[in-house]
């Protein structure tokens, strides 16, 4: 059956449809467990010399004097109307804070993604290639090693094994503040943008660590969905034409089997973005990398409300926005695929 650009215009409207009891669930969980889990976050803002007419001044100022059900039906209507809260501890708004950190993990995901391509891919169709040999074999342990290790050990052996070795120190630059001006608050793009080739290094140098930490654990599911692919592609019928047309065994594998194995393995990609971007909060933290993950990291240690309810939103859109791109996506490589 043929697909038409309504049928996609359909499918893309029913998934919007379906994010919205997602978020709102969302909402509902992380509001009340935040206010739930610390009574009276006034007390941690105002540090411990605050005198009892600070802190009423705070709760009166943050409407936490009023009861918990009030405040949350202000804080859905402000939602509603594009605010987010004001973060008490950076003095913004959520939404700024968002935008300012948002970009750094953007730089971060996309470094990520880049090494599970170069790295994970090639790997998984030479393992597919030698199935059942001992490049296979030791492939399988390096993507098993790579879901067994837990992302804040492979963080801490780089920085402390690679970082500290190398002199590379945590967040993006090796001095304090940015050698160069900030205007994406991405620190390569800066640098390129501001044509310094020296801090161009000193931020791809930043970036790398974090990047493989962060790849290291993801990059399994490339390897591995490649493998599975390339096994299920190597025995059809046109690849066997390729081969007896005489073609090299490497055009072979990586111009005609590669690019139909890679339908499944482009969508999974897809999906593990959007995981990733959630899942930068432990390494941006040991890196000290200047992304949404530190960002969360320092809302939920200090009591941040505002800031934590809208980080956890914004990482909730992020992972449901990359699901339905891969789902399109899918459709899009795969012509048999229906939009439903």
């Amino acid at each position: 059956m043929g697909r038409s650009r309504s049928d996609l215009v359909v499918f893309v409207a029913k998934r919007l449809v379906q994010l919205i009891p997602v978020l709102i669930g969302v909402i509902v969980i992380t509001f009340f467990f935040t206010h739930i889990a610390v009574a009276n976050p006034c007390v941690a803002w105002a540090g411990p010399k605050a005198s009892p007419s600070a802190i009423t001044a705070c709760e009166h100022l943050y409407g936490l004097d009023k009861p918990l059900p009030v405040q949350f039906v202000n804080y859905l209507k402000g939602l509603v109307s594009g605010d987010w809260g004001y973060d008490p501890l950076y003095q913004v708004p959520v939404l700024t804070a968002i935008e300012q950190y948002f970009p750094a993990t953007l730089e971060l995901v996309l470094a990520s993604i880049f090494l599970m391509v170069v790295v994970g891919i090639p790997l998984g169709v030479v393992a597919a290639a030698s199935n059942g040999r001992i490049a296979d074999h030791l492939v399988r342990i390096f993507y098993l090693s790579g879901w067994a290790t837990p992302t804040y050990i492979a963080g801490a052996v780089l920085a402390i094994g690679v970082g500290s070795t190398l002199g590379i120190s945590g967040g993006a630059f090796s001095t304090l503040s940015s050698p160069v001006r900030t205007l994406t608050h991405m620190s390569v793009v800066d640098a390129l943008l501001a044509g310094n080739l020296s801090a161009t290094g000193d931020a791809l140098a930043h970036l790398i660590l974090p990047a493989t930490a962060l790849a290291f654990i993801n990059m399994g599911i490339a390897t591995r969905m490649t493998r599975s692919s390339m096994l299920e592609t190597l025995p059809l019928d046109f690849v066997k034409t390729a081969r007896m047309k005489g073609l090299g065994e490497f055009v072979v594998l990586y111009k005609h089997a590669l690019r139909n194995a890679l339908i499944t393995t482009t969508t999974v990609l897809g999906i593990t973005a959007g995981t990733m971007v959630s899942g930068t909060v432990v390494v941006e933290s040991i890196f000290r990398w200047p992304g949404m993950g530190l960002y969360a990291f320092s809302a939920i240690t200090d009591y941040d409300f505002n800031g934590t309810i809208g980080v956890v939103i914004f990482f909730a859109i992020v992972v449901v926005v990359a699901n339905l791109v891969a789902d399109v996506l899918y459709g899009v490589l795969d012509p048999r695929v229906e939009w439903r």
